[in-house]
């Protein structure tokens, strides 16, 4: 039997920091991962922090739910027939509901050789306190992945007070009295945590409430390419002018005067920039609602 763990969590809050602490701390063990990764652009960004040597499937372009459980069943085939491996990680997309990714994982076709332990929940603490900004439908499936959780991160605690922290957890424990509720930073989880959580039991769909990719709420990505470089105050300055409806940006901007264009990331306000030693693609995905129509920067030049 493999165990499986399903991450989720909203859009930034840590899970791809949480999935490569883990895998370093599963091959310190003597123990060998595989996962499937699914993001919502056309860009895997998330996957090139998974090291070569571990058994990789991509699911680009949508969530597990959205694609449909049969090409998850294909993904998990295709590692039990092709890899050998003794851990499978799955992490969901932010816009994923962790019920219905869960309950595409569940397969006759190899039930009894997965051992499925559980959701492990990411939960951006900032973001909670903060979730009266967000739209209805957002704020609902932000909440919903954290009252499905099994174990539950309260991450990016040192950005809170000491106040705001028991806040958070109080409040988290009120939405999720059953899950385990860890306070973190930077998604670190003791593997010890995850093995000795039991294994799920299936969770009847009539539990869900729906929050489907284009159906209960507008959310997308938008892939772009950049042809000109900026200087990071002109970037920066553009980033200030998007509406609150972009929830998360991830990419490669070439930089004025820099060799390789820079690793920019952005969620929720919070912006970060690190450089790159090879030369990647100038690419960036916006991740949000109604981003259709957004004015890009270098657009028109």
């Amino acid at each position: 039997m493999k165990d499986v763990y399903l991450f989720s969590g909203f859009l930034g809050s840590g899970k791809t920091s949480m999935l490569t602490d883990v895998i370093r701390q599963l091959k310190e063990k003597g123990l060998k991962p595989a996962v499937i990764m699914n993001e919502l652009g056309k860009l895997p960004f998330d996957s090139q922090a998974v090291e070569e040597d571990v058994p990789l499937k991509e699911m680009l372009e949508g969530c597990i739910c959205c694609t449909g459980s049969e090409k998850t069943e294909a993904q998990i085939q295709s590692l039990l027939h092709d890899q050998e491996f003794d851990v499978l990680i799955i992490e969901t997309t932010g816009a994923a509901h962790p019920v219905e990714a869960l309950d595409a994982v569940y397969s006759p076709i190899f039930a009894e050789q997965l051992n499925i332990k559980g959701i492990i929940t990411v939960a951006d603490s900032k973001l909670w306190l903060d979730r009266a900004s967000l739209t209805p439908q957002i704020r609902s499936l932000f909440m919903e992945q954290i009252r499905h959780a099994h174990l539950l991160l309260a991450n990016k605690m040192d950005l809170l007070t000491e106040s705001e922290q028991g806040q958070v957890v109080l409040e988290l424990q009120g939405l999720n009295p059953n899950a385990f509720i860890l306070q973190t930073t930077n998604g670190r989880v003791p593997l010890q945590l995850l093995q000795k959580m039991q294994s799920t039991a299936r969770i009847s769909k009539d539990e869900i409430v729906s929050a489907r990719i284009g159906k209960s709420f507008n959310l997308g990505s938008r892939l772009i390419e950049f042809q000109v470089s900026f200087t990071q105050e002109q970037f920066e300055d553009w980033v200030r002018t998007l509406p609150d409806t972009v929830y998360r940006m991830k990419g490669y901007v070439p930089i004025d005067g820099v060799k390789n264009p820079m690793l920019f990331q952005y969620a929720y306000g919070m912006v970060q920039w690190l450089p790159e030693f090879i030369k990647m693609p100038a690419k960036l995905v916006i991740i949000g609602e109604n981003i259709e129509n957004l004015h890009v920067i270098g657009e028109g030049k």
